[in-house]
């Protein structure tokens, strides 16, 4: 997914990283081409969900990639994804 800035880094303490690996709270993570992280977020962290995984906040930018003429649609999965929970 296109992110729109290189400063949109999740920190948060290990105590809290911890936790969120551990309750499968990390929705996504970012990866370079070669595999790395383009912004520097701990552990890649690139979304996340709340406790009972009713809400989602993430830094890339969906939007920016769900129409064939943005370059990709790849990012309309993601909102159909939100029908199907629904």
């Amino acid at each position: 997914m296109p992110i729109a800035h290189r400063q949109g880094n999740y920190m948060a303490t290990d105590d809290i990283i911890k936790s969120l690996e551990d309750n499968d709270q990390v929705a996504f993570k970012y990866s370079d081409l070669e595999g790395g992280n383009p912004n520097g977020s701990i552990n890649d962290i690139a979304g996340i969900f709340n406790e009972n995984k009713t809400i989602l906040g993430m830094m890339p930018h969906p939007e920016r990639a769900a129409e064939s003429i943005l370059g990709s649609s790849d990012g309309l999965s993601i909102f159909k994804s939100f029908t199907k929970i629904c």
